[in-house]
């Protein structure tokens, strides 16, 4: 049995309008420095510089797919009935820190350290971390348990379904906080009509009924649009586009100028310890780059200073032309192609059919009771996922190149 708070507390939130906890050990994780850390990285990384009011956090996020599952698992009455009170619990703590591991700059730290967020989120919910000790003091191997819902092993496939599908509590936050923060409207959807429809099938699969596919449908054409406008805008990728060229000449050059202790594990290529990524939040990332604008190496003082008083690159869609042409530019006025010129190639598709023995296909419960996959279920879904994969490849290059080659 899990203990309750003295009193059910509440936190006020713009998109769910409030936040509401009743278990000690959730209130606890909430309060420690590890979940508190997530207040230092933005849920949107980049794509501050395109929407000035994208200034939400990886906690403001954690908390609203906690609530949701909350909801999911109090509210929804099949899997109020399917799971017993302990696996609540799991699928609300992992819900909580799903993004524990998290570093800055969204998704971008990950292709600098070649280590997937889930990894770290997994070693501070198991390795002897506050976390760990929150969990299993709350009860004995809770936070094994949580942790593998997060990497899909649970016992429960509800349980991983609740977090990690494509209709999750994580995605269903995300759309509706991100549209809300960088004022986007068209990734909004019908969140109460979802979470009505939702059914267990045989205890172990997430359904909708037939008659929520037209909710479903918004839902998944508002991700389809929140990725073109929003997570895939080619100013933001700009950003990151340096970020990455940043970090490569600090690894290609023997260290030079004021030295960044926390961020030097990462230069070095080393295995993280978890105190060391503690320590690795936007504002650390923020002071490194204002201070290696006075850099002794130019490249890296200019990239600082292009991320810092977004100076950011321009771009052109990619092909093999544009590219030989940029590199030719950059060759005459001494610009390291290295450095000053990126490639991002990105293809998204709004909904991925199912797949046998991988996760994550939305299944539609008909007034037959035969369960159907969403893509055969709806016109729409199976229109999208017939047709051409959408992609959105870029040459990235400083913005005087630009005016070169338009001549």
């Amino acid at each position: 049995m899990f203990h309750k708070t003295n009193e059910v507390k509440v936190l006020r939130d713009p998109i769910h309008g409030y936040i509401h906890v009743e278990y000690q050990v959730v209130w606890d994780v909430i309060n420690n420095r590890w979940f508190q850390r997530l207040r230092r990285i933005r849920q949107l990384g980049g794509a501050s510089v395109v929407y000035h009011t994208a200034e939400h956090t990886r906690f403001s996020h954690s908390l609203g797919v906690y609530e949701l599952v909350r909801r999911m698992v109090t509210e929804i009455p099949d899997l109020e009935k399917s799971l017993n009170q302990r696996e609540k619990m799991i699928a609300m703590l992992a819900g909580l820190l799903h993004d524990i591991g998290h570093g800055p700059y969204s998704h971008a730290l990950e292709a600098i350290t070649n280590e997937n967020h889930e990894v770290f989120t997994c070693r501070i919910i198991e390795e002897n971390t506050e976390i760990t000790e929150i969990l299993n003091r709350a009860s004995k191997g809770l936070a094994k348990e949580v942790a593998d819902v997060i990497r899909h092993e649970s016992q429960n496939p509800l349980l991983s379904q609740l977090i990690s599908s494509q209709l999750d509590a994580d995605r269903m936050d995300y759309l509706l906080r991100d549209a809300y923060f960088t004022g986007t409207k068209y990734g909004e959807f019908d969140l109460e009509r979802i979470l009505r429809v939702i059914r267990v099938h045989d205890d172990r699969q997430l359904v909708v009924k037939e008659s929520g596919v037209y909710a479903v449908e918004n839902y998944i054409m508002a991700r389809y649009h929140m990725y073109w406008q929003v997570y895939y805008h080619p100013v933001a990728r700009a950003f990151e586009s340096i970020l990455h060229s940043l970090f490569r000449r600090l690894k290609d050059i023997p260290l030079q100028g004021e030295r960044i202790e926390i961020i030097e594990p990462i230069l070095q290529g080393e295995k993280l310890e978890l105190e060391e990524y503690f320590r690795l939040d936007e504002y650390a990332f923020s002071y490194a780059f204002g201070q290696w604008v006075s850099h002794p190496d130019s490249i890296i003082a200019d990239l600082c200073g292009r991320l810092r008083d977004r100076d950011l690159f321009d771009y052109v869609d990619y092909s093999t032309e544009n590219q030989k042409k940029i590199a030719h530019i950059l060759q005459r006025k001494g610009l390291d192609e290295k450095y000053y010129l990126t490639k991002d190639l990105v293809n998204q598709k709004p909904y991925q059919p199912y797949v046998k023995n991988e996760q994550g296909a939305i299944w539609v419960r008909l007034k037959n009771g035969v369960t159907k996959e969403l893509e055969s279920a709806s016109v729409i879904v199976g229109s999208l996922t017939r047709g051409k994969d959408n992609d959105d490849n870029k040459i990235f290059f400083p913005k005087e190149v630009r005016l070169e080659s338009d001549d």
